[in-house]
């Protein structure tokens, strides 16, 4: 399975360097308003989205919507001073409060800032993906920070909490993600085609 999913995520990863940037702008501009028309986000609700990296479809967009809408924007940032490497949310404020960003050693912008909140209190998160199937499995980079973040989701069987929609190219899908153990299937994918919704009886 390790191996069929490493081949699997280098050749969509090419695939994806591949879009042009105008398509890019396209495929993100039709993802926001997809999302804009189909999740019902409220004032006060707290959203996690990722800032996404050159390769990686562009949240600017779901960003200035949530904003738009009232919403509270967390980023993921990884958080080393744990003794396991574990994922936590900072607040996005903006004006005179606006947090510094910087760069991890992944490449991926992060913020700064002492305040940091529990995946447990966000509605809804955005997840970037390499890859996804019509299953709502969803093949990441391969750190399994979202995996472990969004763990407690596979204990519960009624309340699912948060609404894990996951953001690609529609290029991105594929027939069949063989699930590992630690997998934590999505409620929904948005692409630039629109937006596909997993039943949850997986």
């Amino acid at each position: 399975m390790a191996d069929a999913r490493r081949s699997l995520r280098a050749s969509l990863r090419a695939k994806r360097r591949e879009i042009s940037a105008v398509d890019r702008a396209r495929a993100a501009r039709q993802v926001a308003h997809h999302a804009e028309r189909a999740l019902n986000l409220r004032p006060g609700q707290r959203i996690g989205i990722y800032a996404a990296t050159a390769e990686e479809l562009d949240t600017s967009g779901l960003i200035a919507l949530a904003l738009r809408r009232g919403c509270h924007v967390y980023l993921p940032r990884i958080d080393r001073r744990l003794r396991v490497c574990a994922m936590r949310f900072v607040p996005l404020a903006r004006g005179p409060l606006r947090r510094p960003l910087r760069r991890n050693r992944f490449g991926i912008t992060e913020p700064e800032g002492a305040e940091l909140a529990s995946a447990r209190l966000l509605d809804v998160v955005f997840l970037p993906l390499v890859a996804f199937d019509r299953y709502g499995t969803r093949l990441g980079m391969g750190g399994g920070y979202y995996d472990r973040a969004f763990a407690f989701r596979r204990l519960r069987s009624v309340w699912h909490a948060p609404l894990l929609v996951g953001v690609a190219y529609a290029l991105q899908e594929v027939e069949r993600i063989a699930p590992a153990a630690h997998d934590v299937p999505l409620d929904r994918v948005i692409t630039e085609r629109g937006v596909i919704r997993f039943a949850r009886d997986r």
